[in-house]
């Protein structure tokens, strides 16, 4: 035991060491100004950050959860719930344990930072660059990087359990390792809703696996599986699809709808969470209407029922008749739960999954389609290479079969959404751990050869792994964006604190975070009367003429538009430009030169040029045609 806990601490101290090297030789963080940790977090990064640093600069904690619990700047003019819209408890705790922090250290007197100035050269002014627990961006990703290293802790500890041994555990860890950029994207993008929420699916699952080889489970641990559950749903909306998928892997998987209905219907585990979750979200509406919340109802409605007609499912293809009946229950209630609340949140989830399986295109899955991970056609292929896939299919008629099954699961949702790919090779790695078990692998011999076997294939695998890992740790740079900097310090020194800005998102999040001035679109993409905000915003991007987009604006109370020219140009592939992803939404002006396009040249008369450097410009909207003289 002492041994086990010894190698968990080891592989949990490991992880967070890596991930704190690669965050600081990608961005030399500690010796960024505190303007330039702030535009190092991108899009909708800065967003989760700004509400942070929100609560922490607010004369006291109450004060500053009440300006987040009613925020004037994020959608202005509208007011609005942000920790109920963003799953921002995560922001929370740490806010509240980073002015615990300073306040203790300050009664006693003791230094929380260490700093020095910092000559940039170029004519540029010297900055002061913090490093410490005092500096609040410091603060923020430290304990990023700790709870996902307490996370490689657990993958230790899961591998075991799931092997029956400890070299299964070391199998586990090794394989995220060698795989690592394949399986977390943390290291780069600390403040995302997955770096606080997968940590505790990993929790739920290994507890899950416990409870299945339980017979009957004890109540704590059932009290930890809801928990667990709970930490796992309230920092990202996405959970959903996870735990989703975890309810079909065990009603296929189990095929006992009574064995089922203990793991999914308990009072203690699914259903309260949910509806703790629901509370502790302020009624969100995304949960009730989910298919996750659903499914469980459609479960819930089974088992009431048992007494009516479990009998004719169990003589008349049970196991076929129970998964109709709890699919076709799920659909229906989604949809009549999405029309009774009037939500229509993640209507652009099912759009999405509609155009991967036919040609539908609209503005949304334009934006998110063209927006995908790059790395989708070389994911296969770098698990291939590192032997990953194939450990996997000497495994895949042995293995138990629920963890099988939300094998599946992770890999539909990886090809739907290739950042979910998160789930997939983190699960696989965990599966990997199967090749230590004595149960499936007995057959090999006495120890010493299923050893020997074991260390033969972790050696072939080291071979692309270490290759993989000094790719990683020769990624060496500095953060530096003058044109952004030179764009904030216009905004804070020469616009009102009212001034209200629209533009591209993730230039949004940066003007709320660093300038604090109200916005009108931001990058979270997940409500739909932001979509349609972002859309009339957008308009600029269009072949629309001036005075459309111009009237949308000045009703949307614009003062500022920041246009960025590399919207107007860039395409990631073809048919992916700004301009043809209008053309699929507003084909009447197809072949025009797009608006963008004419305002670079010349704003007049519609607009007038404030600010402008080799990378934004400025437009000022006007309020009256008086202001356009």
């Amino acid at each position: 035991m002492f041994l086990c806990i010894f190698l968990a601490a080891l592989a949990g101290y490991l992880h967070w060491y890596h991930l704190s090297r690669l965050f600081e030789n990608d961005r030399h963080f500690s010796h960024l100004s505190g303007l330039e940790k702030e535009m190092a977090f991108r899009t909708e990064m800065g967003l989760y950050y700004s509400y942070f640093k929100t609560i922490i600069e607010a004369p006291t904690f109450i004060n500053g959860l009440y300006l987040v619990m009613n925020d004037r700047l994020t959608e202005y003019p509208l007011v609005i719930n942000t920790l109920k819209r963003f799953n921002l408890y995560p922001e929370v705790v740490l806010a509240s344990w980073y002015r615990i922090y300073t306040d203790i250290m300050e009664f006693f007197g003791l230094p929380t930072k260490m700093c020095w100035s910092i000559n940039r050269g170029e004519g540029m002014a010297p900055v002061d660059g913090c490093e410490g627990m005092g500096d609040p961006a410091y603060f923020y990703v430290t304990f990023v990087f700790l709870l996902n290293g307490l996370m490689m802790s657990l993958f230790f500890i899961y591998g075991t359990y799931l092997s029956g041994s400890r070299l299964g555990g070391m199998v586990t860890v090794l394989c995220f390792f060698f795989n690592h950029g394949e399986s977390t994207r943390v290291m780069w993008t600390p403040p995302l809703r997955e770096s606080f929420s997968y940590p505790f699916l990993v929790l739920q699952m290994l507890l899950l696996t416990h409870i299945l080889r339980t017979h009957n489970p004890s109540r704590k641990t059932m009290w930890a599986l809801g928990i667990s559950n709970l930490c796992f749903m309230l920092p990202w909306q996405f959970a959903q699809f996870v735990l989703l998928t975890q309810g079909i892997s065990l009603l296929l998987g189990e095929y006992r709808l009574d064995y089922v209905t203990k793991l999914l219907s308990t009072p203690l585990h699914l259903q309260i969470t949910l509806a703790v979750c629901f509370v502790l979200m302020f009624g969100n509406s995304m949960l009730l209407t989910s298919f996750y919340a659903s499914s469980l109802v459609s479960i819930w409605v089974m088992c009431a029922g048992t007494c009516v007609c479990v009998f004719w499912l169990t003589c008349v293809c049970s196991q076929v008749m129970q998964g109709l009946v709890w699919v076709v229950s799920t659909v229906i209630l989604k949809f009549m739960l999405s029309a009774i609340f009037g939500a229509s949140d993640d209507a652009h989830i099912s759009s999405l999954i509609k155009s991967k399986f036919t040609s539908y295109k609209d503005f949304d899955t334009m934006m998110y389609t063209c927006a995908a991970d790059n790395t989708a056609l070389n994911y296969v292929p770098k698990l291939f290479k590192n032997l990953l896939e194939h450990v996997q299919m000497c495994q895949f008629d042995l293995i138990l079969v629920y963890h099988s099954l939300q094998l599946i699961a992770f890999a539909v949702l990886a090809m739907l959404i290739m950042r979910l790919k998160l789930f997939l090779t983190p699960h696989m790695c965990i599966m990997a751990s199967l090749i230590c078990s004595k149960q499936l692998f007995g057959w090999i011999g006495e120890k010493f050869k299923l050893h020997m076997m074991v260390f033969g294939i972790l050696s072939i695998m080291a071979m692309q792994g270490a290759a993989n890992l000094q790719a990683q740790w020769g990624i060496m740079g500095e953060f530096s964006n003058l044109p952004q900097e030179q764009l904030l310090d216009w905004i804070k020194d020469n616009t009102r604190p009212n001034a209200v800005f629209a533009g591209a998102m993730p230039t949004m999040a940066s003007v709320k975070l660093s300038a604090g001035r109200p916005i009108v679109n931001h990058p979270h993409y997940e409500d739909a009367g932001l979509r349609e905000r972002t859309k009339l915003v957008y308009a600029m991007y269009s072949r629309k003429s001036a005075e459309v987009v111009k009237r949308n604006l000045m009703q949307m109370e614009v003062d500022y538009f920041v246009l960025e020219d590399s919207w107007c140009t860039r395409r990631s592939r073809p048919g992916c430009s700004m301009p043809e992803i209008w053309d699929v939404e507003d084909p009447q002006n197809a072949g025009k030169v797009p608006l963008c396009t004419l305002m670079s040249r010349d704003s007049r008369p519609h607009f007038a040029t404030v600010f402008h450097n080799n990378v934004y410009k400025v437009l000022r909207v006007p309020k009256a045609a008086k202001e356009l003289r």
